[in-house]
Formats: structure tokens, sequence, C-alpha cells
């Protein structure tokens, strides 16, 4: 029976288009790598990716509860989260499991979480609704304007950057997130004290990062090279098959010195 009803290729019922207004307000996220106001190369490419019908439901309805609109001037935190706390911020942080778990164990802190694709909002959106995260709020735009236009210098606790897209192919490196500007920018948006700790699972991403992080003077490495997984950061499960698989995981943690 034709019910006009769009499907996927594999037979199950598609879920319904966006709202404009939902459309609307993701619309920030949404510029191509290359658009007109872009002043870099983007660390992300928007591609049409998979997205449930939970995940589209949890846009429509949560995104105005726990995200904040990208805008061109400063964040006061103390007033989006509601409360004065140490405030971390999460960059990329996928479906949001790392992040649940992290604000879970860590109820004292705030914790921002930046990302661009729907999926992975409408997933987070999703969790901080079902576990009742108080702690955590959203930005869906991309985190180096976020980050230069929205954050305060000396304004953050911490900032996890975990398994930002390695662009392996050489011609695509200067795709990558940790790149030296960027460092420079979010070290200095961290308070004297604070930290920042990258994690990734490609050898070669993990030697540039410890060589771009050790450049920054605003910067200092806790350890001799790659720390230690710290017990605030969980291990994914695709961590956890990658390492039974012998992948190996570098975490580097550096600290922002006065």
């Amino acid at each position: 029976m034709n019910t006009n009803t769009p499907e996927s290729p594999g037979g199950a019922q598609a879920p319904a288009p966006l709202s404009d207004a939902t459309r609307a307000a993701l619309a920030p996220a949404g510029q191509a790598p290359h658009s007109p106001g872009a002043t870099h190369i983007r660390s992300f490419v928007h591609r049409r990716g998979h997205i449930t019908q939970g995940q589209r439901e949890a846009l429509e309805q949560l995104l105005g509860k726990w995200s904040i609109p990208y805008a061109d001037r400063r964040l006061d935190l103390a007033a989006a989260f509601g409360r004065a706390a140490p405030t971390v911020l999460e960059i990329g942080f996928g479906m949001g499991e790392t992040t649940q778990q992290i604000a879970q164990a860590r109820p004292g802190d705030n914790f921002l979480g930046v990302e661009v694709f729907n999926a992975g909002v409408g997933a987070m959106l999703r969790r901080i609704e079902d576990n009742g995260l108080e702690n955590v709020r959203i930005i869906q735009h991309d985190a180096v304007e976020v980050v230069r236009d929205m954050i305060a210098p000396g304004s953050l606790a911490g900032v996890h950057v975990y398994f930002p897209d390695p662009w392996p192919k050489k011609r695509h490196h200067k795709r990558r997130l940790i790149q030296p500007p960027f460092v420079a920018l979010l070290a200095s948006r961290i308070a004297p004290g604070g930290y920042l700790h990258c994690a990734t699972d490609w050898q070669e991403y993990a030697a540039q990062m410890l060589e771009v992080l050790s450049a920054e003077p605003l910067l200092r490495n806790t350890v001799a090279d790659y720390a230690p997984r710290p017990d605030y950061r969980p291990q994914t499960k695709f961590e956890t098959r990658g390492l039974r698989l012998g992948h190996g995981v570098w975490d580097l943690i550096f600290k922002r010195i006065v």
C-alpha cells in the first residue's frame, strides 16, 4: 500500500524533516567549509548523515531547553548554567556517551559541549533530558568560532578534545583541529591552573599534538610525554575494541601556567 511516506533505502520509515524553526536555530553550524565570513579552515565537513527519529524529536523538542545559540559576543557562563561553577569545554562530543558519564561523575562542574552534527546533538539532548544532567549545555556551531567569540579569556577550568578527526591524508592535515593558532586561543581561554586534555587513537596525530601543545608558552605538560588515561575519562566501547585489537590510544594533559 502506498502511503506516500518517504522511506529509507532499507525500507524503514524515514524520519520527518526538521521544522523551519529548528532549521533556523541550527543554521549557523551549517556554513560550508569556506563560506563567506569563515576566517579559518574548518576541521569538519558537513555530509548527509543518518539521523534517527528519536534524535530528530530531541532536536525539535529539547534544543531550546538545553542549547545556547551561537552569538558573536561573550557568553555569561553563570547565567547560562544558572550557577557559578568551574566550567569545562568539551569540543566534538560525538554521540555524547563520554560527556554524559563525566558530567554525572562531576556534578560540581559545568560542561559546555560543542558539536556540529545533528545526530550527535540530538543524541546528547536526549541524554541530558533522560539523565537529568543539569550541568550540561550545548552549542551547535564551529568550535573555533565559539572559543574565539563566546568564551572570555581565563574563564575555563578545562578543555576536553577527545578523538578529533585525524584527517589521515597528508593533504588534509591542514584541517586538523589541533593547530598552533587554535591551541594558543584555547590556552588564552583557560584559567591559570586549568587544563587541556586531548586524546587520539591515531599515533601520527598524537605526535603532532604533542609537538604543538609543547610549543605553546602558556601550557606545560603534566608528564614527560603522554599521560595515562585519567579516571575521569571513561573508556568507550570503541576504544575498548581498538585496544583489544592492538590499537593504541594516547592522552595528552597540559596545564595552563600563570
